[in-house]
C-alpha cells in the first residue's frame, strides 16, 4: 500500500520524539553524527510507511531506530577495528536534547565518555538491551518485541552485558559554576608548568586519552597514573609556537559541562578545535579525555556557538 502524504500531526508526533530518538540512538552508536542519521532515516521509514496500521507510533519508532542502529554497529564495530589511535566517542554539551533522560544516577551514567567507551565491548545486541533497560527502563517483554527475541533471552542479554563491563566510579554531578571552578583550578596546575598542583588533582589511577582519529596529533593509546597524566599534561600546556600552528593560533579555554562531567572547550577564533572532559569522582579527576578530530566536533561546535558561554579561562598561553 502506498503511504499516504505526511499530515502536520504525523510530523508533530515525530519532533516531539526526536529528542528520545536521538538519546537512544546517541548511547547505542556514541556518535552524535551517526545519531542524527538514523534519526533521519527513521523519519525517512515514517513518511514511507503505511502509518494507518501503526497503533502505536513510538513503539513503532523506536523499534525501527534501533534497528538501524544495530546495522550501523555491525559496520560502525570493522570502521573502529582499523582507527587511527583511540577512540572516543563524540562529546554532547549540557542542555543538547541529544543527552536524553537524567533523572537517576543510571541514566546520567549511560551517557558519560567513560560509560559510552566501556559500551563498545559489548556486541550490537548487548548495547542495545543495555541502554534501552539501563537508561530509559523498558521492559524485558517490550525490548524482546524490538528486537525480536524472548523476553527471557532479553534478560539473559542484559546479565552478559554487565557480566561485560566494568562500572565506572560513580561521578560527582557538576552544575555549569561548579564545572568553571573545577575546570578552572584544573587548568591553572596544568598550565603553571609544574606536575605537583596537578598530581594533587588527580586519582592515583587516572586514565588520560586523546582521539584526534588521525587528523590531529595525540598520543596513540590511553595512558594512566596521577605522575604520568600530570607530566604529559604539563608538556601540553607548554605554549610553543608549532603547537598553536596545528590548530590554526592561540587556544582560549571555556568551561562547559560535556556529557555530565566538567570539560573545558578549546576554541580558536570563535571555532571549538577540541573538548577536554575531565571525568570526576569523590577523590578527584579520574579521567582526562580529549577529542580534537575535527569529524567529531560538528555536533558540540553548534550547540557551543547557540549557548551564553561567558569569559573564557586566563591560563597564561
Amino acid at each position: 500500500m502506498t503511504a499516504e502524504p505526511l499530515r502536520a500531526e504525523d510530523v508533530e508526533l515525530f519532533e516531539d520524539f526526536r529528542g528520545r530518538l536521538e538519546a537512544i540512538a546517541y548511547r547505542m552508536l556514541g556518535s552524535a553524527s551517526e545519531a542524527e542519521d538514523a534519526v533521519q532515516e527513521t523519519f525517512l521509514r515514517w513518511q514511507g510507511a503505511d502509518r494507518s496500521g501503526i497503533r502505536v507510533p513510538r513503539a513503532w519508532l523506536t523499534r525501527v531506530l534501533t534497528n538501524l542502529c544495530l546495522t550501523m554497529l555491525t559496520s560502525a564495530r570493522a570502521r573502529r577495528e582499523v582507527y587511527v589511535g583511540e577512540w572516543l566517542p563524540e562529546p554532547v554539551l549540557d542542555g543538547d536534547p541529544m543527552l536524553g533522560p537524567a533523572e537517576t544516577a543510571e541514566q546520567r551514567e549511560s551517557v558519560s565518555t567513560a560509560m559510552l567507551t566501556l559500551l563498545e565491548r559489548l556486541t550490537p545486541n548487548e548495547r542495545a538491551v543495555y541502554v534501552l533497560r539501563e537508561a530509559f527502563g523498558y521492559p524485558h517483554a517490550e525490548i524482546g518485541e524490538i528486537l525480536d527475541i524472548s523476553e527471557a533471552s532479553s534478560q539473559q542479554v542484559l546479565h552478559r552485558a554487565k557480566a561485560h563491563l566494568d562500572v565506572p566510579k560513580p561521578r560527582t554531578a557538576v552544575d555549569r559554576v561548579a564545572a568553571r571552578e573545577v575546570v578552572e583550578e584544573f587548568l591553572t596546575a596544568a598550565a603553571s608548568g609544574r606536575t605537583e598542583p596537578l598530581v594533587r588533582l588527580l586519582t592515583a589511577d587516572v586514565l588520560g586519552a586523546g582521539d584526534g582519529g588521525g587528523r590531529i596529533p595525540a598520543r596513540r593509546k590511553a595512558f594512566s597514573g596521577a605522575a604520568t597524566v600530570a607530566k604529559f599534561l604539563r608538556g601540553l600546556f607548554r605554549p610553543t609556537e608549532a603547537k598553536f600552528a596545528i590548530f590554526g593560533g592561540v587556544p582560549e579555554f571555556y568551561p562547559a559541562v560535556v556529557n555530565g562531567s566538567p570539560a573545558a572547550m578549546v576554541v580558536v577564533a570563535d571555532r571549538v578545535v577540541g573538548v577536554m572532559i575531565l571525568e570526576l569522582t569523590d577523590d578527584g579527576v579520574d579521567a582526562v579525555l580529549s577529542q580534537v578530530n575535527p569529524d567529531k566536533l560538528g555536533r558540540a561546535a553548534r550547540w557551543w556557538a547557540q549557548t551564553e558561554h561567558g569569559e573564557p579561562i586566563d591560563v597564561g598561553l
